[in-house]
């Protein structure tokens, strides 16, 4: 965590075997693709050879050779596809992991304002496009300089007009792929930028159905989505025009160079210097040539992706934690927390939190309201360890957290959001997140305690039944509910919960608040909540005021 190394594509950081496999699929695929060409070639050379009727026996080397080539194409592509597919999948395995490590000190102060899905998608996707440079660009574009150089050879062996026709194609193939790459750069921020728009529609609508259609506004959103897929639409096209360039001119060039050599070889074909069958063989090499080649538009496609993915990933991970974690001193048995004269901001231009002192003394339940940019959730993101003061002092039983080991701190705090995430698996896995190797009894009692008890009963399969996208669905209530059973079920001793009634109705947020309160007896709990109804319960009840310092709460605001 201290160690920051700059982040790299994992082509550039794997293993020499990693990078060996790469190679090796490279050229079993270049063996592929020359088959290809090969087969073409030798097969022009043989239906002109025998359409000179002439002894069979002089045929059986070129009908050996067609049989050679064109069980050799599929053969050495399956082996090709088996080795760049291990290699990629290992790599994508070694860079999720990377990258998710590396998240995990920037949550969530540095991960700026980006909404969840956003945010997850497009590290998904950034990590598919940087992995996929070793399949879409480095294997093909290794082949294709395999088969080339092949070819060539072959041609100049036979032929020096019909090398130098190839040489000039293949270099202008490549000038042909600079431009589709030059062009697809530039279409790629476009499409980017039209997808994160589609996300965050398509996010607010699935994550607020109700809250639209209470203010008629589901139809208004509904044409936001379709307004953003239009451009993302738009964007997409503009960036295939890029593609269709470069594939375009690919066909023109294999139809020129094919042209171009069978009018140099008609002279020599003419006078005798060259016989037939030789000049239809070299006549096909391009036209073969061709499909290997128009490997290249591909190719720079995913690279231009992939260079891009790799750009924004390095802007995420690059950034430096916003927690320094030096010390390694174990914090004691007594959780005292106090705030003296601490300042909090997420970015450096602006104060979000301003000096607050604040003792909460063991076991105590703690309210903090306040309005909107008060600095309520920021003080919890200072209180969890995500965020360091800007000013002041933080102390753990006396202790400036600064002195104790970033870890063992974070172990004190059980942390639940507005909200709790469900992942797809069964209840009991979800559980487990917040205490692996917990029993079913643990499990169970946490989610009674939670007010969950009749819930669990009335599951299918108990602990085993499956939850989220296609299974059993979880209303707002049993999600908040589950995030408090998770807290509870870590047994860490101070649980710190960021509006966790705020989408609930006021009935059921009283039972939720009720059932929290409970099921979290002797543990200290500092509960941030912007409405009246999430100080029931609360022992104490702190609110900011709109300059970050605090006051105490009007009569009224507890019961």
């Amino acid at each position: 965590m201290n160690q920051w190394t700059p982040y790299g594509p994992s082509i550039k950081k794997q293993s020499a075997p990693s990078r060996a496999k790469i190679v090796i699929a490279g050229v079993i695929g270049g063996l592929a693709v020359g088959c290809g060409v090969f087969l073409t070639a030798t097969s022009g050379w043989l239906i002109v050879q025998a359409s000179k009727h002439p002894v069979i026996l002089t045929l059986l080397t070129a009908v050996v050779g067609v049989r050679a080539f064109g069980m050799g194409r599929p053969a050495f592509r399956y082996v090709e596809r088996v080795i760049s597919h291990d290699a990629a999948l290992n790599s994508l395995r070694h860079e999720r992991t990377e990258v998710y490590r590396r998240l995990i000190p920037l949550t969530p102060a540095r991960l700026g304002r980006r909404r969840r899905a956003d945010l997850l998608t497009g590290v998904v996707r950034d990590l598919d496009d940087v992995v996929d440079l070793q399949v879409r660009t480095v294997v093909p574009l290794i082949a294709t300089l395999v088969a080339s150089a092949a070819a060539v050879i072959v041609a100049f062996v036979l032929n020096a007009t019909a090398g130098c026709v190839l040489v000039v194609f293949c270099a202008s193939a490549v000038l042909v792929g600079a431009l589709d790459l030059a062009l697809e750069r530039r279409g790629q921020a476009q499409v980017l930028e039209a997808r994160a728009a589609v996300q965050r529609a398509a996010h607010l609508v699935s994550a607020n159905p109700a809250e639209l259609q209470a203010i008629g506004a589901s139809d208004e959103a509904l044409r936001w989505i379709d307004e953003a897929q239009a451009e993302l639409e738009g964007a997409s096209r503009r960036q295939a025009r890029g593609r269709s360039v470069g594939l375009g001119l690919s066909l023109a060039l294999t139809g020129t160079a094919t042209v171009a050599l069978g009018y140099l070889l008609f002279d020599p074909v003419r006078s005798g210097d060259l016989d037939t069958p030789l000049a239809a063989l070299l006549v096909f090499m391009p036209l073969a040539l061709g499909d290997v080649l128009g490997l290249i538009p591909d190719a720079v496609g995913a690279l231009a992706r992939g260079r891009a993915a790799t750009k924004r990933l390095s802007v995420l991970l690059d950034q430096a934690p916003a927690v320094v974690a030096t010390a390694h001193d174990e914090p004691g048995t007594h959780t005292t927390v106090e705030l003296r004269d601490v300042s909090a901001a997420w970015t450096d231009d602006a104060v979000h939190l301003a000096p607050l002192d604040l003792v909460i003394t063991p076991g105590e339940h703690v309210t903090i309201t306040g309005p909107n940019g008060s600095g309520k959730s920021t003080l919890l993101a200072v209180l969890a360890r995500h965020l360091d003061p800007a000013s002041g002092s933080y102390l753990i039983g006396g202790r400036d957290v600064r002195s104790l080991s970033l870890d063992a701190v974070r172990d004190l705090f059980a942390v639940v959001d507005d909200e709790p995430h469900i992942f797809v698996g069964t209840v009991r896995a979800n559980m487990l997140l917040a205490r692996p190797g917990a029993s079913d009894q643990q499990v169970a009692g946490a989610l009674v305690q939670s007010g969950l008890g009749h819930w669990l009963a009335a599951l299918p399969a108990g602990l085993d039944t499956e939850l989220g996208d296609g299974n059993r669905g979880v209303s707002g209530g049993e999600r908040a509910r589950l995030g408090i059973a998770r807290a509870v079920l870590s047994g860490r001793p101070i649980v710190l919960l960021d509006e966790p009634v705020a989408h609930l109705d006021t009935p059921t947020a009283r039972e939720v608040l009720a059932d929290l309160h409970s099921a979290t007896s002797g543990r200290t709990v500092i509960l941030v909540a912007h409405q009246p109804v999430g100080t029931i319960g609360a022992q104490r009840v702190v609110k900011l005021n709109d300059h970050c310092s605090y006051e105490p709460a009007p009569p009224g605001w507890t019961s």
